[in-house]
């Protein structure tokens, strides 16, 4: 009986040690932060067709291709992306609380949003410009404007800039962009005032192929960074090594081509830019 005693004791003393060690190497994985479970969260606009769009569980755009290779740059596959919503007035909040790591929301590089937030970049320099119907001749810029009904979103300062050079314009306030490209293809308004980029990604959708055209006479520079955590000058450089890659190797052209090359767009000038240095 004892000697019986003693081998189950053993036992139990071998099947310890072994869950003890299995323990310890669970342990030390999950404290690594390392492994394919890892993810990143990116912020980018759901409601930009061209640029950032979510459509179900899927997401397309320029915005979502660039931020796509980077991050497969910084270590992440496209399966370890997750897609945040990143609404113009709640992007500095979103970097500074954590709630994401990048974002890629044509958000344009301002030394006011600088004091709250890093970028790198910029990956593309957009300009404002005008949306007309595609067998409109009239319209070739701001100044000819006068007489005519300008739509833009509530609030939006790109209207209000054309109002101040161009007092004879008639301005219409929609609630959103779809609003007025909708309006504009039923001839309720001439024209519709944003950065390019965006007005490329609307006259690209399937539904408007072929009736819109962007005028193609910017007259501002929007140049379009990607935030991140202020001061965080490592990822900024990683970020930035990613972009100059991927101009060089042809992707930036593709994801451009791929996303607005169907409204006829073409870059302007400064296109593709070289980054700024980080600091």
């Amino acid at each position: 009986m004892r000697s019986t005693r003693i081998g189950l004791v053993a036992a139990a003393a071998v099947l310890a040690l072994t869950a003890s060690a299995c323990g310890s190497d669970d342990g030390g994985d999950s404290g690594s932060g390392d492994g394919g479970s890892e993810s990143i969260k990116i912020g980018i606009k759901f409601d930009q067709p061209g640029l950032g769009l979510k459509q179900g569980n899927d997401y397309t755009g320029m915005d979502v291709d660039i931020a796509t290779y980077v991050a497969k740059e910084l270590g992440y596959e496209a399966d370890a992306i997750e897609w945040v919503q990143a609404p113009s007035a709640q992007r500095e909040n979103l970097i500074s609380t954590d709630q994401v790591k990048l974002i890629f929301a044509t958000y344009s590089i301002t030394d006011e949003r600088k004091e709250q937030v890093s970028f790198a970049g910029p990956y593309f320099i957009a300009g404002q410009d005008l949306l007309v119907r595609a067998d409109d001749s009239s319209i070739t810029g701001p100044d000819t404007l006068d007489g005519k009904k300008l739509c833009s979103v509530t609030g939006s300062t790109s209207a209000q800039k054309v109002q101040d050079e161009v007092p004879g314009v008639n301005l219409q306030e929609f609630g959103t962009y779809s609003e007025c490209v909708a309006a504009l293809v039923s001839g309720a308004i001439d024209a519709l005032t944003t950065d390019d980029t965006i007005l490329a990604g609307y006259a690209a959708q399937p539904q408007y192929e072929g009736k819109l055209k962007v005028v193609g006479s910017t007259f501002s520079e929007e140049r379009y960074g990607v935030g991140l955590k202020k001061g965080d000058t490592e990822l900024c450089q990683q970020v930035t090594d990613a972009i100059t890659k991927m101009v060089e190797d042809g992707a930036w052209q593709a994801a451009v081509d791929d996303n607005l090359g169907k409204a006829g767009y073409t870059p302007g000038a400064g296109n593709p830019p070289t980054p700024d240095a980080c600091s």
